[in-house]
Parts: structure tokens; C-alpha cells; sequence
């Protein structure tokens, strides 16, 4: 045992679980330890302006090191302003120690000005505490890094009080154990899966992020191969399945269901679901995409999300890596010539459908090339000619992401991070982190002009440390997402919407501007020529550099709502 001071106790401790980074943003309450952290100089302390900008910076640091990430806000009221970067970390399953400074104890029953009890208000955490003795600190930091790398991974919360930040214990340096996840599913499970998938006529695999996070990729790879299945991504902001692979067709979503949902999932006779929630929910809707003859196999080391929704026919509980090799075994010994041979004329014809998918979508490029204000398809791919074969990219940009993934492909895991949960702004301060996890490869942020408004102080910090994220603006003056719902919701009303609330052009956002002010050189793009000199000097240059695109915001009301009529409510 050593003696030391709770602060120096907290720092002992990050030492021992190998932090290198703390994230922050302080308040009055974290004066003990940022005071301690001066005496760290081996542990880099990363300033944001905001909370929300904490989060989401160490949320892309910990997703692209697979490692829980340290990081400190101020009292419940900064608590309050990342709570939804926060709650991205939990939706998403991104393993974070967050800690906020709490008052000092004796002050609490006294209804202090901006005291609360924070652990249990902390909603969107596995586990939420409040550190009451000195002697209990290095036992709750050790429990609170267990508890966030352990599958189904996410974000852990301590309250850190003033004095017993100040006291002095005798205390143990021991840190977390290493862990080890990877847990089988059932064997007889695994068999009657194998039984069931040799048999299937029109199978799909829905892979979820929880395949990449578990490096499950090759093995996902390995049964969509010998199965002959169509793959979908029922989430996708990590790599979790190669996009040029030929039977990969690409992420659908039942948040904003259309005719692409209900032709991917009709016919289907078995559903083999890996690491994702099945079809999360936002409008309603009077049925789900599946038929009821539909057998679904589900695979996950998230527990709650199997059967929650949806009767199953087969539920495993396990790593997805170990689950996928187990599964792949077992249907080997499963499948016969025959089998086989439909499973390869299978995977032939989505291949067929995959190309003529890639071929429309050159064909939109060239239609739409020298239109007069820049396309969404023609924004990305330039970018794409341009970008480093070893860049990261970061993306938070909803309704020009099926342009992105029409005009790349994304194979390796680590290649490809975007947004998740629901919460604008991890585009901006999450592509600091990725740089930080990677600091000798390129990282491109394609973010959106209205989410980059949630975390635009992240640019500060990119410019005060020199990290060089190149950001990618596509600012189409609007929240476009909300006016795809408004067209969505109109459908066969015969009112027309004017997007109260949903437009910017009267004002339109400059954010190369905004990059100016932070020190960070903008350069503002309208139009289409000048776009590969832009990219190209951006991407030279080194230094955090911001490219704001100036797109159009034509939105095709009838081609949205045509897609959405199979699922539009009736009024």
C-alpha cells in the first residue's frame, strides 16, 4: 500500500489502466484534479469548450483504440450539457469512464447551489457511482474500466467529491484485468442454426456494430460466403462487413422505412442477425419488414437485444467473433453438394444486383456532374479521387451518406467511423479523437452543415493542438433530414410543406468563417470545378483545415415519397 491524496490516488490509477488522454472540459469542482494532472506530464490532458465536444471527442478516441476512454466534465450542470454525446455512447456501446467533480460531501444535505446526487441521475451509463472514501477510489476506478470494456460494452460514471479528492489514504495501485470475451454460444444453439441455415432458400445476414467491435469481420465475411446470403447492415459506423464485397448491399433502416426496406426483407426464410438491434423503430408502422414465415437466428453479446421485439427462432448469447467461427464449422459439416450449389448461384446473382446497383449510381454521377450548384454524388466523388488510400474517414452527414458510400468503399476495419444514437454533433469533436487514435494516418470528417452547429467549439481544439482533421462541410443550407420526414409524413395528404423551422437559406451558414475565427483556415467551395484544388490543398496542408461545400438542396418530394408509400400510415 502507498499514501497518497485522492487526486494523486485517480492519476495512479489512470497510469495503471494505461491512459495517455484525458479529455475534458473543467469546472470549479475539478480544481483537484486538474491540479494533480499538472504533476502528469506523461498523461496529455485534451481541452474541449464544451461538454458535449468531451464526449464526443473521447467516444471517437476510444472506438478507434477499442479501449475505455478517460474523461472529466464539471457538475451536473456540465453533466446536463453531455448528456447526449453521452447518450450516443451508450446507444452505440462505446466503453467510457466519464467522471464529473461533486462538492464537497459535508455540503450536500445543505441543497447547494448547483449540487445533486449525479450517479443517480446518470441514466445512460451500465453503472453510475458516487466515490465515498478515499480508500474506495482506486476499487471504483478499477470496477468502473471493467465495467465499460466488458461486453456488451458503454459508458461508466463517477462522481468525484472535493474532499475526497483532497483526503490522504493508504491505497492499493491495482488495475482492471486484462478480460477476457470470448464467450461461445450453446453448442446444441449453434448445431439446430447450422440445421436450419443448410436448408435456407433466400437467406440474409444483418450484420451490426457489434460485429466490429468484437473483429468479427472476416468470420461474418466467411458465413455470408458459404451461405450464399445477402448481406445487409442493420447498423453501420464501423466496418463491420467489406462494402465492395459483392453480397454486401448495404445498410437499410427501419428509422425511415421505404420500398428499399420492404423489397430487401420479402421472401426472406431465414434472418441470421449478428450484433444488432433488430429494425429500431421511429415511426410507426402497422407491421415489421419481415414476414411471419421468416426464421430469424440471432447472434449477440447483448442479451436484452435478442428477442426483444421479434419471436426468434434460434437466440445465442456470445462474443459474435467466437459465435461466427462456431457457426461457420457447423455449417460446413451441414450443407451438402447440393446445398452448395445454391448457395453459389445464390451469391452469383447478388453480385448481378450489387453491380447493376453500382452501375445507377455512376450513371447518376454523370447526369448530374455540371449541374449548377454542386451534387451530393459529385461532392464525393471527388473527394474520393483524392483521399489518401490510408485516410480514416469520420462521418456525421445523414442524407449525403448514401452518396458517400455509393462513390467509396470502406473493407478494413478502422477504415470508417460515423455518428450514432440519435444526438447531432459527434461528427466535429469524434473525428478528433479517431486523429489522436491514429495520429500517423489521415482522417477526413465529412460533416453535415446543421450537426456541425452542436459542436462547432471542436474546431478549437483542433486548431489549439494542431490536430489535422480535415473537415468536409456539406452544407445545403438546411436540416434536410427533417424536411426527407416532413415529405415522408405528407405522403398521399396533398398538402404541401413550406419546412417551418427546416431551412437556413435566408441566413446561410459559412463555416469556413467560423474555421477562420478559430485560427483554422476555411476555404468555401460553390463551385464544382474548384472542388479537387480544394480538397487537394486541404489534404496537403497538415493542419486541421476545413473545405465548406455549397451543395444543392433540391429535395425530389415525389421519389421520397413514392419509396415511402409502402409503409405510410393512413390519416
Amino acid at each position: 500500500m502507498v499514501r497518497l491524496t485522492g487526486k494523486q490516488a485517480l492519476v495512479e490509477m489512470l497510469r495503471a489502466e494505461g491512459v495517455g488522454v484525458v479529455f475534458g472540459n473543467p469546472g470549479t469542482t475539478e480544481m483537484p484534479l486538474m491540479d494533480a494532472l499538472q504533476d502528469a506530464p506523461d498523461i496529455r490532458y485534451i481541452l474541449s469548450l464544451q461538454e458535449a465536444s468531451t464526449i464526443g471527442m473521447a467516444d471517437g478516441y476510444a472506438r478507434a483504440t477499442g479501449k475505455p476512454a478517460f474523461c472529466n466534465v464539471h457538475i451536473t450542470v456540465g453533466l446536463a450539457n453531455a448528456t447526449s454525446a453521452l447518450y450516443n455512447a451508450f446507444k452505440g456501446g462505446t466503453p467510457l469512464v466519464v467522471t464529473a467533480g461533486q462538492l464537497d460531501t459535508h455540503l450536500q444535505i445543505q441543497d447547494p447551489l448547483i449540487g445533486s446526487n449525479m450517479a443517480d441521475n446518470t441514466r445512460f451509463t451500465k453503472w453510475s457511482a458516487e466515490v465515498p472514501h478515499v480508500r474506495e477510489l482506486p476499487m471504483a476506478v478499477r470496477r468502473a474500466f471493467k465495467i465499460a470494456k466488458t461486453p456488451p460494452t458503454g459508458p461508466v460514471f463517477l462522481s468525484l467529491p472535493w474532499n475526497v479528492l483532497d483526503e490522504e489514504e493508504d491505497v492499493d495501485i491495482v488495475p482492471s484485468s486484462p478480460g477476457y470475451h470470448r464467450i461461445r454460444p450453446d453448442a446444441t444453439a449453434v448445431e439446430k442454426a447450422a440445421r436450419l441455415m443448410a436448408k435456407a432458400q433466400n437467406p440474409l445476414l444483418l450484420v451490426g456494430d457489434r460485429v466490429a467491435q468484437s473483429g468479427a469481420v472476416s468470420e461474418a465475411v466467411a458465413l455470408a460466403e458459404l451461405l450464399g446470403a445477402r448481406v445487409h447492415a442493420g447498423s453501420f459506423t464501423e466496418v463491420n462487413f467489406p462494402t465492395s464485397h459483392p453480397q454486401y448491399l448495404g445498410a437499410v433502416s427501419w428509422v425511415w422505412p421505404g420500398q428499399r426496406m420492404a423489397t430487401s426483407f420479402e421472401n426472406v426464410d431465414v434472418l441470421v442477425a449478428v450484433g444488432t438491434d433488430l429494425f429500431p423503430a421511429f415511426f410507426y408502422t402497422s407491421g415489421p419488414p419481415i414476414g411471419r414465415n421468416t426464421k430469424i437466428i440471432h447472434l449477440d453479446s447483448k442479451e436484452w437485444d435478442i428477442e426483444k421485439k421479434y419471436p426468434v427462432e434460434i437466440g445465442m448469447v456470445g462474443d459474435p467473433k467466437a459465435g461466427l467461427q462456431d457457426m461457420v464449422a457447423a455449417l460446413e459439416d451441414a450443407m451438402n453438394g447440393e446445398n452448395r450449389e445454391a448457395a453459389r448461384a445464390r451469391a452469383s446473382a447478388i453480385g448481378e444486383q450489387k453491380a447493376r446497383s453500382r452501375q445507377a449510381f455512376q450513371q447518376r454521377v454523370k447526369a448530374n456532374w455540371n449541374n449548377p450548384k454542386i451534387s451530393p454524388e459529385r461532392m464525393m466523388t471527388e473527394l474520393a479521387q483524392v483521399m489518401p488510400k490510408d485516410a480514416i474517414m469520420a462521418a456525421e452527414a445523414s442524407t449525403t451518406g448514401g452518396a458517400l458510400m455509393g462513390a467509396m468503399d470502406f473493407d478494413r476495419p478502422g477504415d470508417y467511423y460515423s455518428a450514432r444514437g440519435g444526438a447531432l454533433g459527434w461528427g466535429i469533436p469524434g473525428a478528433i479523437g479517431v486523429k489522436l487514435a491514429n495520429p500517423h494516418r489521415p482522417v477526413v470528417a465529412v460533416v453535415a452543415d446543421g450537426s456541425s452547429m452542436y459542436t462547432v467549439q471542436g474546431l478549437w481544439t483542433a486548431s489549439r493542438y494542431n490536430i489535422p482533421v480535415t473537415y468536409v462541410i456539406c452544407n445545403n443550407a438546411s436540416y434536410r433530414i427533417l424536411k426527407q420526414g416532413m415529405a415522408m409524413y405528407l405522403t398521399d395528404t396533398g398538402r404541401e410543406s413550406q419546412y417551418l423551422g427546416m431551412n437556413f437559406q435566408e441566413l446561410p451558414l459559412n463555416l469556413a468563417k467560423m474555421a477562420e475565427a478559430f485560427n483554422m483556415e476555411g476555404i468555401r467551395v460553390e463551385k464544382g470545378d474548384d472542388l479537387r484544388r480544394a480538397y487537394e490543398k486541404a489534404l496537403s496542408s497538415n493542419r486541421p483545415t476545413l473545405v465548406d461545400v455549397v451543395i444543392d438542396n433540391t429535395l425530389p418530394v415525389r421519389d421520397i415519397q413514392d419509396d415511402y408509400r409502402p409503409f405510410a400510415p393512413k390519416r
